[in-house]
């Protein structure tokens, strides 16, 4: 599996590792600061703060990830893969 993520992302093993541990941590502190936010707006109703988490992790995902990518020195790799990804979902237009 790892030797399949190397090639397909053109990266050595310590960069695999400093990637995986970079998409570890930023999701964790998604999920951290995503939560606190959720108990600052203390919102009373189970199906509405399930729908408002979901978005507002959403939006903070990429955020976190490109803040964590930077002291491991990935900074380069999450900035493309944020960009593919917001190509694939329409959120952001192809250079022609």
């Amino acid at each position: 599996m790892f030797e399949r993520l190397q090639k397909k992302w053109k990266v050595n093993g310590l960069q695999l590792a400093l990637i995986l541990c970079t998409f570890t941590i930023g999701g964790s502190a998604t999920g951290f600061v995503g939560k606190k936010i959720m108990n600052a707006l203390s919102i009373g109703q189970d199906w509405l703060w399930a729908v408002i988490y979901i978005l507002l992790v959403t939006l903070i995902w990429p955020l976190m990830v490109i803040i964590v990518s930077i002291p491991f020195g990935q900074f380069r790799f999450f900035n493309a893969y944020i960009h593919k990804l917001g190509q694939k979902m329409g959120v952001i237009r192809e250079k022609k």
